[in-house]
Protein backbone atom coordinates (compact mmCIF):
# COMPACT_ATOMS: atom_id res chain seq x y z
CA UNK A 1 0.00 0.00 0.00
CA UNK A 2 2.85 2.33 0.88
CA UNK A 3 4.50 1.65 -2.52
CA UNK A 4 1.27 2.44 -4.34
CA UNK A 5 0.96 5.73 -2.44
CA UNK A 6 4.57 6.69 -3.34
CA UNK A 7 3.98 5.89 -7.01
CA UNK A 8 0.80 7.97 -6.99
CA UNK A 9 2.62 10.96 -5.48
CA UNK A 10 5.44 10.67 -8.02
CA UNK A 11 2.91 10.48 -10.84
CA UNK A 12 1.20 13.66 -9.64
CA UNK A 13 4.52 15.48 -9.31
CA UNK A 14 5.61 14.44 -12.82
CA UNK A 15 2.28 15.53 -14.27
CA UNK A 16 2.56 18.90 -12.52
CA UNK A 17 6.09 19.40 -13.82
CA UNK A 18 5.01 18.57 -17.36
CA UNK A 19 2.05 20.94 -17.11
CA UNK A 20 4.35 23.75 -16.02
CA UNK A 21 6.50 23.37 -19.12
CA UNK A 22 5.86 25.82 -21.94
CA UNK A 23 5.63 24.63 -25.54
CA UNK A 24 5.74 26.49 -28.83
CA UNK A 25 6.04 25.73 -32.51
CA UNK A 26 7.35 27.43 -35.61
CA UNK A 27 7.36 26.89 -39.37
CA UNK A 28 10.98 26.49 -40.44
CA UNK A 29 10.06 25.85 -44.07
CA UNK A 30 8.19 29.14 -44.34
CA UNK A 31 10.92 31.04 -42.50
CA UNK A 32 13.80 29.77 -44.64
CA UNK A 33 11.84 30.36 -47.86
CA UNK A 34 11.71 34.08 -46.98
CA UNK A 35 15.42 34.39 -46.20
CA UNK A 36 17.66 35.99 -48.90
CA UNK A 37 20.43 33.60 -47.85
CA UNK A 38 18.18 30.63 -48.59
CA UNK A 39 17.23 32.00 -52.01
CA UNK A 40 20.92 32.57 -52.80
CA UNK A 41 21.74 29.00 -51.76
CA UNK A 42 18.94 27.66 -53.98
CA UNK A 43 20.26 29.66 -56.95
CA UNK A 44 23.77 28.36 -56.32
CA UNK A 45 22.54 24.76 -56.08
CA UNK A 46 20.72 25.14 -59.40
CA UNK A 47 23.96 26.28 -61.05
CA UNK A 48 25.78 23.15 -59.88
CA UNK A 49 22.84 20.92 -60.79
CA UNK A 50 22.62 22.35 -64.32
CA UNK A 51 26.37 22.03 -64.81
CA UNK A 52 26.48 18.40 -63.69
CA UNK A 53 23.34 17.51 -65.64
CA UNK A 54 24.90 18.92 -68.82
CA UNK A 55 28.04 16.85 -68.27
CA UNK A 56 25.91 13.71 -68.00
CA UNK A 57 23.90 14.63 -71.10
CA UNK A 58 27.16 15.15 -73.00
CA UNK A 59 28.27 11.65 -72.00
CA UNK A 60 24.95 10.20 -73.19
CA UNK A 61 25.24 12.09 -76.49
CA UNK A 62 28.75 10.66 -76.99
CA UNK A 63 27.43 7.14 -76.39
CA UNK A 64 24.65 7.72 -78.91
CA UNK A 65 27.15 8.98 -81.48
CA UNK A 66 29.35 5.91 -80.98
CA UNK A 67 26.28 3.68 -81.23
CA UNK A 68 25.10 5.18 -84.52
CA UNK A 69 28.59 5.06 -86.00
CA UNK A 70 28.91 1.41 -85.05
CA UNK A 71 25.56 0.47 -86.58
CA UNK A 72 26.48 2.26 -89.81
CA UNK A 73 29.80 0.39 -90.08
CA UNK A 74 28.76 -2.93 -88.55
CA UNK A 75 28.49 -4.77 -91.88
CA UNK A 76 32.08 -3.85 -92.76
CA UNK A 77 33.65 -4.86 -89.45
CA UNK A 78 35.27 -8.14 -88.57
CA UNK A 79 34.08 -10.07 -85.52
CA UNK A 80 37.11 -8.90 -83.57
CA UNK A 81 36.45 -5.24 -84.40
CA UNK A 82 32.78 -5.69 -83.53
CA UNK A 83 33.70 -6.99 -80.09
CA UNK A 84 36.15 -4.15 -79.62
CA UNK A 85 33.61 -1.46 -80.55
CA UNK A 86 30.94 -3.13 -78.40
CA UNK A 87 33.33 -3.12 -75.45
CA UNK A 88 34.10 0.58 -75.95
CA UNK A 89 30.41 1.50 -76.03
CA UNK A 90 29.66 -0.58 -72.95
CA UNK A 91 32.55 1.02 -71.09
CA UNK A 92 31.18 4.49 -71.89
CA UNK A 93 27.71 3.44 -70.71
CA UNK A 94 29.11 2.23 -67.38
CA UNK A 95 31.15 5.39 -67.00
CA UNK A 96 28.08 7.60 -67.56
CA UNK A 97 25.98 5.55 -65.13
CA UNK A 98 28.63 5.69 -62.42
CA UNK A 99 29.06 9.45 -62.87
CA UNK A 100 25.31 9.97 -62.63
CA UNK A 101 25.23 8.02 -59.34
CA UNK A 102 28.28 9.88 -58.05
CA UNK A 103 26.60 13.24 -58.62
CA UNK A 104 22.89 12.69 -58.02
CA UNK A 105 22.86 9.46 -56.02
CA UNK A 106 22.32 9.12 -52.27
CA UNK A 107 25.08 11.02 -50.43
CA UNK A 108 26.29 12.16 -53.87
CA UNK A 109 27.99 15.44 -54.81
CA UNK A 110 24.66 17.28 -55.13
CA UNK A 111 23.59 16.17 -51.66
CA UNK A 112 26.94 17.25 -50.18
CA UNK A 113 26.81 20.61 -51.96
CA UNK A 114 23.31 21.24 -50.62
CA UNK A 115 24.50 20.50 -47.07
CA UNK A 116 27.44 22.86 -47.54
CA UNK A 117 25.31 25.73 -48.88
CA UNK A 118 22.46 25.32 -46.41
CA UNK A 119 24.61 24.97 -43.29
CA UNK A 120 25.10 28.72 -42.63
CA UNK A 121 21.39 29.36 -43.30
CA UNK A 122 20.25 26.70 -40.82
CA UNK A 123 22.80 27.81 -38.24
CA UNK A 124 21.50 31.39 -38.45
CA UNK A 125 17.91 30.22 -38.00
CA UNK A 126 18.91 28.01 -35.07
CA UNK A 127 20.51 30.96 -33.29
CA UNK A 128 17.32 32.96 -33.76
CA UNK A 129 15.17 30.07 -32.47
CA UNK A 130 17.38 29.66 -29.42
CA UNK A 131 17.17 33.38 -28.63
CA UNK A 132 13.36 33.44 -29.03
CA UNK A 133 12.99 30.38 -26.78
CA UNK A 134 15.13 32.07 -24.15
CA UNK A 135 13.22 35.37 -24.37
CA UNK A 136 9.79 33.69 -24.32
CA UNK A 137 10.84 31.14 -21.70
CA UNK A 138 9.89 28.17 -23.85
CA UNK A 139 10.84 24.67 -22.76
CA UNK A 140 10.16 23.10 -26.17
CA UNK A 141 9.83 24.38 -29.74
CA UNK A 142 8.45 22.19 -32.50
CA UNK A 143 8.77 22.58 -36.27
CA UNK A 144 5.37 21.99 -37.84
CA UNK A 145 6.87 21.72 -41.35
CA UNK A 146 9.07 18.73 -40.45
CA UNK A 147 8.27 15.10 -41.26
CA UNK A 148 7.37 14.45 -37.63
CA UNK A 149 4.59 17.08 -37.63
CA UNK A 150 1.92 17.61 -34.94
CA UNK A 151 -1.62 16.38 -34.60
CA UNK A 152 -2.84 19.71 -33.23
CA UNK A 153 -1.42 23.21 -33.18
CA UNK A 154 -2.93 26.08 -31.25
CA UNK A 155 -2.19 29.35 -33.09
CA UNK A 156 -1.46 31.13 -29.81
CA UNK A 157 1.69 29.01 -29.51
CA UNK A 158 2.95 29.84 -33.03
CA UNK A 159 6.27 31.65 -32.65
CA UNK A 160 7.15 31.79 -36.36
CA UNK A 161 6.72 35.59 -36.46
CA UNK A 162 9.06 36.09 -33.51
CA UNK A 163 11.79 34.03 -35.16
CA UNK A 164 11.35 35.95 -38.42
CA UNK A 165 11.54 39.28 -36.58
CA UNK A 166 14.74 38.09 -34.90
CA UNK A 167 16.14 37.40 -38.39
CA UNK A 168 15.06 40.84 -39.62
CA UNK A 169 12.33 39.46 -41.94
CA UNK A 170 8.90 41.09 -42.17
CA UNK A 171 6.48 38.38 -40.93
CA UNK A 172 3.55 39.89 -42.84
CA UNK A 173 5.30 39.88 -46.23
CA UNK A 174 3.71 37.36 -48.60
CA UNK A 175 2.24 35.43 -45.68
CA UNK A 176 -1.39 35.73 -46.75
CA UNK A 177 -2.74 32.51 -48.12
CA UNK A 178 0.19 30.35 -47.08
CA UNK A 179 -1.63 28.55 -44.25
CA UNK A 180 -4.69 26.36 -44.80
CA UNK A 181 -6.97 24.49 -42.41
CA UNK A 182 -4.55 21.62 -42.15
CA UNK A 183 -1.72 23.96 -41.15
CA UNK A 184 0.36 23.00 -44.21
CA UNK A 185 2.30 25.49 -46.28
CA UNK A 186 3.32 25.40 -49.90
CA UNK A 187 6.80 23.91 -50.22
CA UNK A 188 9.52 25.59 -52.28
CA UNK A 189 10.06 23.87 -55.64
CA UNK A 190 12.70 21.18 -55.40
CA UNK A 191 15.50 20.87 -57.88
CA UNK A 192 14.76 18.20 -60.44
CA UNK A 193 17.49 15.70 -61.05
CA UNK A 194 18.14 13.89 -64.31
CA UNK A 195 16.93 10.34 -64.58
CA UNK A 196 19.52 7.56 -64.25
CA UNK A 197 21.33 6.70 -67.47
CA UNK A 198 19.58 4.05 -69.50
CA UNK A 199 20.42 2.39 -72.75
CA UNK A 200 18.55 3.67 -75.80
CA UNK A 201 16.51 1.22 -77.94
CA UNK A 202 19.33 1.28 -80.51
CA UNK A 203 21.88 0.38 -77.87
CA UNK A 204 19.77 -2.57 -76.68
CA UNK A 205 19.27 -3.90 -80.17
CA UNK A 206 22.97 -3.71 -80.96
CA UNK A 207 23.93 -5.36 -77.70
CA UNK A 208 21.65 -8.27 -78.47
CA UNK A 209 23.19 -8.58 -81.91
CA UNK A 210 26.70 -8.65 -80.60
CA UNK A 211 26.25 -11.12 -77.77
Amino acid sequence: MKKIFILLVLSILCSSALYAQKFGYTDMEFITSKMPEYQAAQTEMKKFSDKWAKEIQDKIAEIDRMQRAYMAEEILLTDELKRKRQSEIKEKELEAGEYNSKIFGVEGAMFQKKKELMKPVLEKVQRAVTKVCSQRRLDFMFDKSSDVGMLYTNPKHDYTDYVMEELGIDPKANKAGTNDKSGKVEQPAQQQQPAPVQNSPKQKSTTSKLK
